[in-house]
Parts: C-alpha cells; sequence; structure tokens
C-alpha cells in the first residue's frame, strides 16, 4: 500500500476543532470551526476524490473517536462520499489503549505498530490514506513509513490550538509533487519525504543568496 496523509491545517499550522465548535475542546480549544466557513466546492470535490480512493484508512486514537462520532454515526453513509467510503472500507487504529472499537470493520494495532504498518503496506494494494491523526503523521515521517503528505492550508490564523508541526519533532525534507490553489484561498499541496534535510556547513554571505 502506498502511505499518504491528508491534513487540513491554517496558515499557523493549527489542525484542531476545523470541522465544528465542539468538535475538539481539549486543551480549552475554543476556536472550533474555523475550516467551514471558507470550505469550496473544489476543495469538497477533492476530499471526496481523495477519501473514495482510499483503499483502507489509518487513524491515530483521538481522530479515529472524532470520525467515528460522526461519520461512523451517520444513518446513511450512501449518501456521502466521504462516509460511504470510511465505512465500508478497512480501519486501522494505532492504539495502545483502545480495547474494543464500535465502528464496523475497525482493527487496532498494538504492539509493534512500525511491524504493522510495514506489513500492510507491503502485502496489499492502494492507498493507504491517514487523515488528520498529528501525533501518528508525526511519527510515521519519522518513522520513515509516509510515502505522501498532502496539506490543505486554509487562509485563516487560528492563534491558538494544537499545530500539526510542534517547537520541536523530526525534521523533513520534501518534494513538491503538485499544487493549486481553489477559489476561497485554500492551497492543497502534495509533497514527497526525501529523508532528512540538508544544512549549510557555513555561515552564508546574505548578499551570496539574496
Amino acid at each position: 500500500m502506498r502511505l499518504t496523509t491528508t491534513t487540513n491545517v491554517s496558515v499557523d499550522g493549527v489542525m484542531q476543532g476545523l470541522g465544528g465548535p465542539d468538535e475538539d475542546r481539549s486543551g480549552g480549544f475554543q476556536r472550533g470551526g474555523w475550516a467551514i466557513p471558507l470550505l469550496d466546492t473544489e476543495t469538497r470535490e477533492y476530499l471526496n476524490q481523495v477519501y473514495g480512493g482510499a483503499a483502507a484508512f489509518l487513524f491515530g486514537r483521538r481522530t479515529y473517536e472524532i470520525f467515528a462520532g460522526y461519520w461512523g454515526a451517520m444513518a446513511d453513509p450512501s449518501t456521502n462520499p466521504i462516509a460511504a467510503a470510511l465505512n465500508s472500507r478497512p480501519k486501522y487504529v494505532a492504539s495502545t489503549s483502545l480495547a474494543d472499537p464500535q465502528w464496523t470493520g475497525t482493527t487496532v494495532l498494538h504492539g509493534d505498530v512500525a511491524t504493522a504498518v510495514g506489513d500492510l503496506k507491503a502485502h496489499q494494494g492502494g492507498i493507504l490514506l491517514v487523515p488528520g491523526s498529528g501525533d501518528l503523521v508525526r511519527w510515521l515521517l519519522a518513522n520513515d513509513l509516509v510515502d505522501q503528505l498532502d496539506l490543505l492550508t486554509y487562509p485563516v490564523v487560528v492563534g491558538q490550538g494544537t499545530r500539526l508541526f510542534p517547537d520541536s519533532g523530526p525534521d523533513v525534507a520534501l518534494e513538491l509533487i503538485s499544487s493549486r490553489t481553489t477559489s476561497r484561498g485554500i492551497t492543497i499541496q502534495s509533497y514527497r519525504p526525501l529523508g532528512r534535510p540538508e544544512y549549510a556547513t557555513s555561515t552564508v554571505d546574505p548578499e551570496d543568496v539574496f
């Protein structure tokens, strides 16, 4: 499988509570719902295609619980392309504490998650999509398990909340695969991880750069 992450973020990198005021109030977050007013037809169609094209899904526990409570609780998932994909295809959760998932088609990955994800990638076909799941995305990047990193950046500065990349974490060089901007200014960018970045080994004269 090809492991692809897809993450909605603000310009300042916030990924928490984008869907509504009560989606995720952890840490005292009070600015939920920032993405919905900016969502446009192009972005909706893109997300429908991304979710619809996934063979399976991989979540961190927090994102899984949010998705299960919303997409997994829809009375008729067939009316929405994202819900239809999520409810009909295998779902995997990387968690040490989730014991009895109620969402049909869910498998919890206990123990050596790197080996479990590596086995999925090696022995199954299609795209293994990781929606949201910031902690998991950072861990997957650190363990060289990400094949493609997709970022949807919304033109807003939220100013608080959990960020995809915090103050410290793994450093990763990226190659831009594709980029486009929607009618409401959402940028959709796809990157390929290239391992560790290169760093200058000596001080560079600014005149040589600029």
